[in-house]
């Protein structure tokens, strides 16, 4: 059983009849169910994520204190500790994972402002160019298992989603550092006889064209080992999840060199058809970094146009 179907079953269980019991007054106030870091929460875990920090349990996320006091929340936490340590099989550790708990009573506010810098989720435009994906993906990932008043909900579906100029700008700077790494100085560390250089400058090709390609598909680019396994589940351009585990996994010798350049031109050409499908560029050739000024042309905001393209990575 995977952790975000133990969680609702768990919660379903004794969660609810708990809150029902002892909390009615609160129960419409409050969000639960299971979101942020772990595996679990992205339903990418398996057997052997079950060796650390997986649990049956829950979050039940509070209001600002103004709204549900201190004393309710010592409370719920109380309650939420009181619940069933085993079930189906699993136990909730006694000592928090390094890093604090993952499960429990949480006020929203310490839950977003971790994530986003907000405590209410709004973002500036500075704050979304700034906000590190992987923890955008942690407030919209998992589920809702109980929605309460609707206001983490309300806010998970806004976040879901960047805003078109962040994205852009984003965008036009990946596929700078595409061209740069892999157009551009891959050949040229190859010439220098320096294939450690070269499989350097892939490594770099590959973590931009993997970033560029989840901001073609509009989703967040998750905690580094989990992007494989979410890239290839994306629809836009996940057959080219295949690629870039060779890029990385082959050697830079004269006959994989001259493949992996091959490589390199084929992926390009691919991302380039995706954004000329999208109506993201204008550039009319295989070039990378000019297609990437192409996008950094349509921001409509003229300061973020204006910032310098590799500003947002």
């Amino acid at each position: 059983m995977q952790g975000l179907e133990l969680s609702r079953q768990y919660f379903e269980a004794f969660g609810a009849p708990m809150l029902r019991e002892k909390f009615p007054a609160w129960a419409d106030r409050l969000a639960v169910g299971l979101a942020g870091s772990g595996s679990e929460c992205f339903g990418f875990d398996d057997e052997v994520s079950q060796d650390h920090d997986f649990e049956p349990g829950f979050c039940i996320f509070l209001p600002e204190e103004e709204v549900l006091d201190r004393k309710t929340a010592f409370q719920m936490e109380r309650a939420y500790a009181a619940l069933p340590r085993e079930y189906l099989g699993f136990s909730r550790p006694r000592l928090a994972p390094v890093g604090g708990s993952r499960r429990g009573v949480i006020r929203l506010g310490d839950f977003l402002e971790a994530r986003t810098g907000s405590r209410d989720g709004t973002l500036t435009l500075d704050r979304w160019l700034r906000a590190e994906e992987q923890y955008l993906a942690e407030v919209v990932n998992g589920a809702l298992f109980w929605e309460g008043d609707g206001d983490f909900a309300a806010i998970r579906a806004r976040l879901a989603r960047q805003p078109a100029d962040v994205r852009r700008k984003k965008l036009a700077g990946r596929l700078l550092g595409m061209a740069q790494a892999g157009q551009y100085n891959y050949p040229r560390c190859l010439a220098h006889g320096e294939p450690a250089a070269a499989q350097l400058a892939v490594g770099e090709f590959v973590r931009h064209a993997i970033a560029a390609i989840f901001l073609l598909n509009e989703r967040y680019l998750p905690y580094y080992k989990w992007q494989f396994r979410a890239l290839r589940a994306l629809p836009v351009l996940s057959e080219e999840a295949e690629t870039l585990e060779l890029l990385l996994t082959t050697d830079n010798g004269k006959t994989m060199a001259r493949a992996k350049q091959d490589m390199i031109e084929n992926l390009a050409s691919a991302v380039v058809a995706a954004l000329q499908a999208q109506g993201l560029t204008e550039a009319v050739c295989g070039e990378l970094e000019k297609h990437a000024r192409s996008v950094n042309d349509q921001i409509a905001d003229p300061a973020l146009r204006n910032a310098h393209i590799l500003s947002a990575v």
